[in-house]
């Protein structure tokens, strides 16, 4: 057992070594220039890209950018209280699900209009309701087989995944000059990227108030996953059947809300955890960064491009309006 643990960590750690470094520079930087740390993680990140796929490198970003950012998530709802449920209120949460839905079906709309299949408008729909990358990867797995299909979940992800990381930088930016608070600022980041890290990423960058709520709405999405999965096996003849299962993650996330709210936990263990956690969430942006090559722009096709970026703003949109009807 320790000898395979002892394995494991020799095979993470030079990875995990160069994405700590970039974390700790990135700290040093906000710190010194007064300018969110997130965004110095995720840009240093980017300029080490040629080390991604470096096979000494390679499997401690993945961790970095996998597990460690899992973790960061699930230890936040520890500073999830029912206050910040409050403050948002129950009716901007059902105006979520609807957004959800809605983006689900404009997605499925857009395949046809575009000349593509129902089943890529159910993959690009999901990937930008829910959770991005992930999303899609779940979705493929219930999808029927096509020789094609691979090809298709490849564009998806690298679509997501840049308009996510595009969206990480220019939304706080744009949500700020709209005159938005923190918790609407939270609320539409939660409710309009289209990837956990990146919602996480762009939520803390604003304030750590920004950074719980945008993280609690888009655990609301991404818990919608299943329902989603299981629509799509029932939608299409042929769907391969899969286990339909929430991320171990989100149960950890909802477990620790719960224990935080329930219990009286010593101030000084919450603030542990906290601060454990956006360090771990700065590592994970900065494996992102590693990950993110400017080159993938090009490998997107223009139809799969313009359904994702219609979806995307779409989505913005109609999440603007739930904002200036219900006044958060």
């Amino acid at each position: 057992m320790f000898t395979s643990l002892k394995a494991e960590i020799t095979i993470i750690s030079k990875g995990l070594a160069l994405v700590l470094l970039i974390a700790m520079s990135s700290n040093f930087l906000s710190f010194h220039y007064n300018a969110p740390v997130i965004l110095f993680a995720l840009l240093i990140g980017i300029a080490f890209n040629f080390l991604n796929n470096e096979k000494n490198c390679k499997a401690g970003i993945e961790f970095a950018s996998g597990t460690i950012l899992r973790m960061g998530v699930a230890l936040l709802g520890l500073k999830l209280t029912l206050s910040e449920i409050e403050s948002i209120g129950y009716l901007p949460i059902i105006a979520l699900i609807i957004l959800v839905i809605l983006t689900f079906g404009f997605g499925t709309l857009l395949s046809y209009i575009f000349g593509r299949k129902l089943a890529f408008g159910l993959l690009a729909g999901g990937s930008v309701a829910i959770c991005g990358a992930s999303a899609a990867l779940a979705i493929a797995s219930v999808l029927p087989y096509n020789k094609n299909r691979t090809k298709d979940v490849l564009f998806v992800v690298i679509g997501v995944t840049i308009l996510s990381t595009v969206s990480m930088i220019i939304y706080p930016i744009l949500f700020k000059s709209l005159g938005m608070n923190e918790i609407e600022s939270g609320y539409l980041i939660g409710a309009t990227i289209h990837d956990i890290a990146q919602v996480v990423g762009a939520g803390y960058s604003i304030s750590e108030e920004s950074g719980i709520i945008a993280t609690l709405i888009k655990m609301i999405r991404v818990t919608l996953l299943p329902i989603v999965m299981i629509l799509v096996m029932y939608t299409l003849p042929g769907s391969q059947n899969s286990k339909v299962t929430l991320p171990w993650f989100i149960s950890l996330f909802i477990i620790f809300a719960v224990i935080r709210n329930v219990f009286n936990l010593p101030e000084f263990l919450i603030y542990f955890t906290n601060e454990i956690s956006i360090w771990f969430i700065i590592i994970a942006i900065s494996a992102l960064g590693i990950k993110t090559n400017l080159n993938e722009f090009s490998k997107v096709s223009y139809s799969y491009s313009i359904i994702l970026i219609l979806e995307t703003l779409f989505l913005l949109g109609a999440a603007l309006v739930i904002i200036n009807i219900l006044n958060i």
